[in-house]
């Protein structure tokens, strides 16, 4: 086993580890403890000695992040990386981490992430999020109300008026998450829907009523990435790291071009580009689904059906497997949920989906998977494709 990563430079990187820890509702625990129960788990899954983890990405808790998550868990790493742009965080981190390791600068980075969010507003330690804040930027829309989940309201109406796009067709990416939740045992909720509970459910903003928005939820999960000499060692067969692609748009709705178009259209079109692959090679696609215009403008924005297409394409159900855990809409969301996209994506490539297992036509497992996070309010976006060759 090597000691060193200098002068390594062009190694592959690898998905060799990776776990939940306990999701859904947990009120005893700390989102420390969650980070904790994650790593261990994803250590163990990849049959490696933690003393090969120096590298560390986490973001989302503590004062100083990553240095106390690195504490908490006994590690010292000489890599690390704390980059935070909301949810797309965790897809953005592991393409640092893979440049990290393919360069030589590290051998195995450790990506966790926990949260409380659903047991601290239950005990009132926190209250909702209604705003980023009012500095900045910022200052210019909070004073009219304009929260995270208007913004999110404001772009989907906007591709309803330029494309057509029909509640009907938002709310079907809802039934959608949910029957792929109910084959989920992790999932929170599995009880399925129609798309007419959908649509007459209490409007939050919008066009959204409540099932079109994510759910709330606590949990965390870990992916360790390791450099290639190391999967000769792992306990799983490893899942590559074949491209990665990242981009950030607006941060102010009014310096936002176009309304229907995510940065997910630049992040998507780099990842595939460096993995050389087209989007219609890929078996499933695990995106960001804090709402269901999310789903729909990156399914169009990373190429699986063309601009202002989305709707049609959400209602060919079975076109292409899409968040087959269940989504942040059903299965979990306990804040940036970006990580949580590529365990289950590597869950998928492995054949070890707790839930629905994708099968290609001749019933072989999956052999590409993509993650897309989206952070913020379409502000970010890292894009990870994944393949078992």
């Amino acid at each position: 086993m090597p000691t060193t990563s200098r002068n390594r430079a062009g190694r592959r990187v690898a998905v060799v580890g990776i776990s939940l820890s306990d999701c859904g509702r947990v009120d005893e625990a700390t989102p420390y403890t969650l980070h904790a129960q994650a790593a261990r788990r994803a250590l163990a899954d990849s049959g490696l000695d933690r003393s090969v983890i120096d590298g560390l990405a986490s973001a989302g808790l503590g004062t100083l992040a990553p240095v106390e998550v690195a504490e908490y868990l006994g590690l010292r790493p000489r890599w690390v990386d704390s980059t935070a742009v909301g949810g797309a965080t965790w897809e953005v981190m592991a393409a640092h981490a893979a440049d990290a390791i393919a360069a030589g600068h590290a051998n195995a980075v450790l990506l966790v992430y926990g949260s409380t969010a659903r047991a601290d507003i239950k005990a009132r330690r926190r209250t909702a999020n209604l705003s980023f804040g009012a500095r900045g930027p910022l200052q210019f829309e909070v004073p009219h109300g304009h929260t995270l989940i208007a913004k999110y309201a404001m772009a989907a109406r906007r591709h309803m008026h330029e494309y057509g796009t029909t509640l009907e067709q938002l709310a079907e990416v809802a039934v959608q998450a949910r029957a792929n939740a109910a084959l989920n045992p992790e999932a929170m909720f599995r009880e399925p829907i129609s798309v007419d509970e959908v649509l007459d459910g209490p409007m939050i903003a919008d066009p959204f009523t409540k099932l079109h928005c994510c759910i709330r939820s606590d949990g965390g999960c870990a992916v360790l990435l390791a450099a290639e000499e190391y999967v000769p060692d792992t306990a799983k067969a490893p899942v590559w790291i074949l491209g990665t692609g990242e981009h950030v748009s607006h941060t102010t709705m009014s310096q936002w071009e176009d309304f229907t178009v995510s940065p997910a259209a630049v992040s998507g079109r780099l990842a595939f580009e460096r993995a050389g692959v087209r989007p219609e090679e890929v078996d499933l696609a695990e995106v960001y689904d804090a709402f269901t215009y999310m789903t729909l403008v990156t399914l169009e924005d990373l190429g699986f059906c063309a601009k202002g297409e989305g709707g049609p394409f959400i209602e060919e159900k079975g076109r292409l497997p899409v968040n087959t855990d269940g989504g942040g809409l059903s299965a979990c969301h306990p804040g940036m949920r970006g990580l949580f996209l590529l365990v289950e994506a590597v869950r998928q490539l492995r054949g070890e989906a707790p839930g629905l297992q994708v099968r290609r036509p001749d019933g072989s497992l999956p052999e590409l998977a993509v993650a897309s996070g989206t952070g913020g309010w379409f502000c970010s976006s890292g894009t990870v494709v994944l393949g078992r060759g």
